[in-house]
């Protein structure tokens, strides 16, 4: 994820609704588990895609949001409630927790990405993905 993006103030951020924070998050997260999935070799792309889904479905993010939360700010953790309180339907095959609580991740995802927090962003990744906190 390059550099180049233009941050934005933490307030301005902040003050994007949770869905459009999530909407952008998604995309943020997606390419990071694409990223990590092309890094550790090369594969088929139906082995990329199962792989991928596991991180990137509503209980994949799920999982990940709660492998997070310890390492969360009070100003990531408040973005995240914003994103899983927000109003939207999961689709019949989710399980509506696990859907609001990948909501949540999202936002905080999209929440940093628009604030240039790449570094932080990694970080939190490298939490979810079995790596160690520099905190």
């Amino acid at each position: 994820m390059g550099e180049s993006f233009a941050a934005m103030d933490r307030r301005d951020a902040a003050a994007y609704s949770p869905l459009t924070l999530a909407y952008l998050g998604d995309a943020v997260y997606e390419l990071l588990v694409r990223e990590k999935l092309l890094l550790e070799g090369n594969r088929p792309n139906g082995a990329l895609h199962e792989k991928a889904t596991g991180y990137v479905s509503s209980k994949g993010q799920s999982e990940a949001f709660l492998k997070i939360e310890p390492y969360l700010t009070e100003d990531e953790l408040a973005v995240y409630r914003r994103g899983r309180n927000a109003h939207s339907v999961p689709n019949k095959n989710n399980d509506y927790d696990e859907y609001r609580r990948a909501t949540g991740l999202e936002a905080v995802f999209g929440y940093l990405r628009l604030c240039g927090e790449v570094g932080r962003i990694n970080e939190l990744f490298s939490i979810i993905t079995g790596g160690t906190s520099e905190s």
